[in-house]
């Protein structure tokens, strides 16, 4: 008896068909929730070019050894602007330990961006343009906002897709461990003053 079953035991697992069902398999590209950091193993940053307004050009390389957020976002995008006041206070809260590349896709460049910034009043974080849409070719962006985290060692550890609260306790945690030791994020907020 114990013999037959395990004949039929192999039989089904060999041919198709042959009285046992496929385990379920998921579909190959879930769409990633939104708004939450999506760790990933440690890669090499893909080599992007963009610039500032000046048209000053700039590359990755050129923040070797830092933290960085890669933010790409446009103007037109509502939940990218209602993102980036939360990038804002992440880049004034962390200063020169972190650094926030906030390149906008906007094919209008500077037109478009200068308006935007002065409206939300952002002086902590500096902004780049990529009108070409390079940057998000790059990174094989499906959408805006997407923001891509390196570490030291310009590695991409992980992203996010969609809007997301950057100086949350739950963010603050995701880049804590990246900052190195002796530079520790108080993921607490400031006591209310009456």
């Amino acid at each position: 008896m114990r013999s037959g079953r395990a004949v039929l035991l192999i039989l089904a697992l060999l041919l198709p068909g042959a009285g046992l069902a496929a385990p379920a398999v998921s579909p190959a590209s879930d769409p990633p929730a939104l708004g939450v950091f999506i760790p990933a193993a440690p890669q090499p940053a893909p080599k992007i070019s963009f610039s500032n307004a000046a048209g000053q050009k700039f590359k990755l390389a050129d923040f070797a050894g830092r933290v960085v957020i890669v933010n790409l976002w446009a103007t037109w995008c509502a939940p990218c602007r209602r993102e980036m006041p939360s990038l804002e206070r992440l880049q004034a809260r962390l200063g020169d330990k972190i650094t926030i590349l906030a390149i906008s896709e906007d094919t209008r460049g500077e037109k478009a961006v200068a308006p935007f910034v002065a409206k939300l009043g952002l002086k902590a974080i500096k902004t780049y343009l990529d009108p070409t849409s390079a940057v998000g070719q790059a990174f094989k962006v499906d959408g805006l906002p997407s923001s891509f985290v390196l570490d030291r060692n310009g590695r991409v550890v992980g992203r996010v897709v969609g809007e997301a609260k950057w100086d949350s306790p739950k963010m603050l945690a995701v880049i804590d461990p990246l900052l190195g030791e002796g530079e520790v994020v108080k993921t607490s907020f400031p006591p209310k003053h009456p």
